[in-house]
C-alpha cells in the first residue's frame, strides 16, 4: 500500500521523517540531508559531465540530424517520465527504499533483488569506466596540444587519472559531502561546454560544407544506429534514483520530482547545445572527444581539458557511491567516524581496490563510444525503462485503468526488445574495435 493511501497531508512530513529515521538505521552514509536543489545540481553533474564531450561523434555521427536531433529530445521525454515514476515507488510498504535493490526486493522478492543489484551495479561500473577512459583522453588530449612525440600513451594517462579518482575517493565519505564539489563540477562544466560551444560555432561560420552523411556497409549502419539508440538513453540516466533520492529532505517524493525537472529542463539545456554544435560544425567526421576537433588558441583548448578531467574526477565520485555504499555498511559501518583511521584506512584499500579494477579495464578497452551503447543496452534500459513501468504496474495495478495498463505494458516489452537488440550490436562494435586496435590501445 502506498504511503498516500493511508495518511493525511497534514500527518504526511511527520511519517516521512520517522521513515527517514528508521531508513537512516539500514546505511553508514547521510541521508534524507539535501535540499531539492542540491540533488538537482547531482543529477545535472551527471548529465552534464564530459560525456557531453562525446555525443556528437558517439551519437550524431552514426544517427545524422534527424534521428540524432529528434532522438536526443524523444530520449530526454522518456527518461523524464520514466525517472518520475521511478520517484513515486520511493515510499511503498510503509517504509522508504534508499537503494533500487530493496525496492526491487520488495516488490518481486529475494531473486528479484539480486539480479537488480548485479544490474545497476554493472551499469555504475561501466559508467564508472567511461569517465576514467574520459579523463585520460582529456589528459592525453592537453599532451598532445605542446608535444606530439608519441612518448605519454593513452594507456598511461588512464593510469594516472584512475589515481586522482581514488584519491578524491578516499577523502570524500558520502554522496552528501559533495556539496561545494557540486559547485566546483558545475563551474568545470562551464568552462569546457563553452570553449567547446564557442569554437565549434566558430568552426562552422568558417568552414566549407560539411559531410553528414552516414558511412559504412548496411549492416554497419544498422548496429551502429541500435547502439547509438543505447547511448541516447545513456545520456540522461543514471540508473541510481533511489540511490539519489534517499539523500533528499522530505517530502521526497515532490522534492525529487523537483530535481528532476531542474534536470531535464535547464540541466539539459547546455548537453543539447554542445552535441548539436559540434556535429554543425564538423559532420562526419566529429571526434568522440569533440575538444580533438576544435581548433584555438592552445591554452584555451588546454583549460578546457584540464576542466573535463577533474569534472569526471567528480562525476564518477556519484556513480561509484552506491558501491561506496554497500561496502562501507556491510563492511565498514564499525569502525569509527568518518574521519577515524580505521575508516579512513578502510577506505582506502576498499576503494583503492574497486577504482583499480576499474582503471584497468579502461586502459585495457578504452573504447568510450562503445561503452556508453554496451551500458545503455545492458542496464540502463532495463532499470530505467521496464523494471521502472513494470513495478509500478505490480504497485499501483488496482488503481490503473485498463489503457493505462497497456500504455505499461507497451513501454515493458518495447524496451525489453530494444535493450536485447542495443546489446547485440554494442558486443559487435567492441568486437570490431578490438580486432581493428591491441588490448591497451593508444587511440
Amino acid at each position: 500500500m502506498d504511503m498516500d493511501d493511508v495518511v493525511s497531508s497534514k500527518d504526511k512530513i511527520q511519517l516521512e521523517e520517522k521513515l527517514a529515521t528508521e531508513a537512516a538505521d539500514q546505511t553508514a552514509h547521510l541521508i534524507s540531508n539535501d535540499p531539492w536543489y542540491q540533488v538537482g545540481f547531482v543529477l545535472t553533474t551527471g548529465v552534464n559531465s564530459a560525456y557531453v564531450l562525446g555525443y556528437s561523434g558517439a551519437i550524431m555521427v552514426p544517427l545524422g540530424w534527424i534521428a540524432g536531433g529528434v532522438g536526443l529530445i524523444l530520449a530526454a521525454a522518456i527518461s523524464l517520465y520514466a525517472s518520475i515514476l521511478m520517484s513515486r515507488l520511493h515510499e511503498v510498504g510503509g517504509r522508504r527504499h534508499i537503494r533500487y535493490r530493496d525496492l526491487a526486493g520488495h516488490i518481486y522478492g529475494r531473486k528479484m533483488y539480486s539480479l537488480t543489484w548485479a544490474l545497476q551495479y554493472i551499469n555504475l561500473f561501466m559508467i564508472c569506466t567511461g569517465y576514467i577512459i574520459l579523463a585520460g583522453q582529456a589528459m592525453k588530449a592537453i599532451y598532445l596540444l605542446y608535444r606530439d612525440d608519441g612518448v605519454l600513451k593513452l594507456p598511461y594517462c588512464i593510469a594516472v587519472a584512475g589515481l586522482v579518482c581514488a584519491i578524491f575517493a578516499f577523502s570524500i565519505p558520502h554522496l552528501s559531502a559533495l556539496r561545494v564539489w557540486l559547485g566546483v563540477s558545475t563551474f568545470l562544466s562551464l568552462i569546457y561546454i563553452v570553449t567547446a560551444l564557442v569554437l565549434s560555432i566558430r568552426d562552422g561560420i568558417n568552414s566549407p560544407p560539411r559531410d553528414y552523411g552516414i558511412h559504412g556497409t548496411k549492416a554497419t549502419k544498422i548496429f551502429s544506429s541500435i547502439g547509438s539508440a543505447a547511448s541516447l538513453v545513456f545520456a540522461y540516466n543514471t540508473g541510481m534514483i533511489p540511490e539519489i533520492q534517499a539523500t533528499v529532505r522530505p517530502p521526497v517524493i515532490k522534492n525529487m520530482q523537483k530535481a528532476l525537472i531542474f534536470q531535464f529542463t535547464v540541466g539539459n539545456l547546455p548537453l543539447l547545445a554542445v552535441t548539436y554544435a559540434g556535429y554543425w560544425a564538423y559532420g562526419s567526421s566529429t571526434s568522440t572527444y569533440l575538444l580533438n576537433s576544435v581548433s584555438g588558441p592552445h591554452w584555451i583548448k588546454a583549460a578546457a581539458s584540464v576542466a573535463a578531467f577533474f569534472q569526471s574526477v567528480i562525476a564518477l565520485h556519484i556513480f561509484a557511491s552506491p558501491t561506496y555504499e554497500y561496502l562501507d555498511t556491510r563492511y565498514g559501518r564499525d569502525k569509527g567516524n568518518s574521519s577515524s583511521f580505521h575508516v579512513l584506512s578502510f577506505r582506502v584499500l576498499v576503494r583503492g581496490g574497486y577504482l583499480t579494477l576499474v582503471t584497468f579495464l579502461a586502459a585495457l578497452l578504452p573504447f568510450l563510444g562503445d561503452f556508453m551503447s554496451l551500458t545503455g543496452s545492458l542496464s540502463t534500459f532495463p532499470l530505467t525503462f521496464v523494471l521502472a513501468n513494470h513495478m509500478y504496474l505490480m504497485v499501483k495495478r488496482n488503481k490503473l485503468s485498463p489503457l493505462a495498463k497497456g500504455w505499461h505494458w507497451l513501454n515493458v516489452v518495447g524496451f525489453s526488445c530494444l535493450a536485447a537488440a542495443a546489446a547485440v550490436a554494442a558486443v559487435r562494435l567492441i568486437i570490431e574495435d578490438s580486432s581493428n586496435f591491441n588490448i591497451f590501445a593508444d587511440i
